[in-house]
């Protein structure tokens, strides 16, 4: 069966409006039609129309303010401006509201019906885009499922019994297999983490991942960062120092466990990519209208040409100091985007052989 189409013509004159419903009702459509901007915007909410034609002329609420209240009602409805008064200055306002097409008065039933024509192919074609968006939305969601249970639990399951096997618990493991024990579990560690990374990207984006919003102190969160990445520090030697302004820091508004994670991953940055026994500085102050914190270290620093890209997705920088250096390229990116839901920004200085400097300036609670 087709569909029929339903139109609805918003003018003042009842002989446009007759009119139009002739030619268009004969066509097969369903038409209504409204006498002025109020009655036709009541309409729109009951008669739910794929397409309006509407009058910029009309005593009360005018076309333009029609259009304007039609995208905020549906913006799926698909506008079509019928005017007496056509002019270059008045189509370019009209396509600024939303409108689709312009007829100008008067017209014959043939044109009419072209842009009719036009008008609900279009509509279709925003259906159809919104079908397609919301089946892509539909297909991730379950592929994050899918990631979530079916891969994240046979590969910790996988690396609890590797722990075990190395660890001794079921007998003494030769030399040359615990070799290539330890490189299968540090595999499956790293995939793990860009399974976790990824997860957390898709939650940010689909704002998830930021969801709880409370006053926060930032020193305990900052000191508990730290002291749980000291154990890293401590495999290379590389000393975490916290600077703080001295009296009350103010608070900010955020959530806890995004932040942690904001934290955590500048920090473990500024450790793995730092030399053998270098420093991690992270230095909290307050400014006029936000808080600061600056991590800086003494590692091997950034080139310019990387600078710009550094907190894309998947980006890594390349070199002979950082093919060992286990990460996913996501950190950074995960992190701008904590920091962008806290309406917080991060920069970051460099320079090769000197080391790195990121900044994250928090507006103040």
């Amino acid at each position: 069966m087709k569909d029929i189409s339903r139109i609805l013509v918003i003018d003042d004159e009842e002989s446009m409006r007759d009119s139009c419903n002739q030619v268009l009702s004969k066509d097969g459509h369903r038409v209504d039609t409204a006498e002025n901007g109020m009655v036709g915007l009541e309409k729109i909410k009951t008669f739910k129309p794929d397409l309006v034609l509407v009058d910029l002329k009309m005593p009360g609420i005018s076309g333009m303010e029609v259009l304007e209240k039609v995208n905020v009602i549906d913006p799926t409805i698909v506008a079509v401006v019928i005017t007496g008064y056509a002019n270059l200055e008045s189509a370019i306002h009209a396509f600024k509201r939303g409108a689709y097409d312009f007829l100008p008065k008067p017209f014959t039933p043939d044109e009419l019906r072209i842009i009719i024509k036009r008008g609900l192919e279009r509509r279709k074609l925003i259906l159809k885009s919104i079908a397609l968006e919301q089946e892509k939305e539909s297909m991730r969601k379950f592929f994050i499922t899918m990631v979530s249970h079916q891969l994240c639990s046979p590969l910790a399951t996988v690396q609890q019994n590797l722990e075990i096997i190395l660890d001794g618990i079921v007998g003494d493991v030769p030399e040359k297999q615990e070799k290539l024990l330890r490189r299968a579990r540090e595999s499956i560690s790293s995939l793990l983490t860009l399974i976790k990374d990824w997860l957390d990207l898709s939650k940010i984006e689909t704002g998830k991942l930021v969801e709880t919003f409370e006053s926060l102190s930032l020193v305990p969160l900052l000191q508990e960062t730290i002291e749980s990445l000291r154990p890293l520090a401590q495999e290379r030697n590389i000393t975490l120092t916290l600077h703080r302004d001295d009296g009350d820091i103010p608070m900010i508004n955020g959530d806890l466990q995004s932040l942690q994670q904001l934290f955590t991953n500048l920090i473990s940055n500024a450790i793995k990519f730092n030399h053998q026994g270098g420093q991690v500085n992270i230095t909290l102050q307050e400014r006029d209208s936000y808080l600061e914190i600056k991590i800086s270290d003494t590692g091997i620093g950034i080139a310019e040409n990387d600078l710009p890209f550094i907190f894309d997705e998947f980006h890594r920088v390349r070199g002979d100091e950082t093919q060992t250096v286990p990460g996913t390229g996501l950190g950074l990116s995960i992190a701008r985007k904590i920091a962008e839901a806290h309406s917080a920004s991060i920069t970051v200085e460099s320079r090769v052989g000197e080391g790195s400097m990121f900044t994250v300036h928090f507006p103040r609670d």
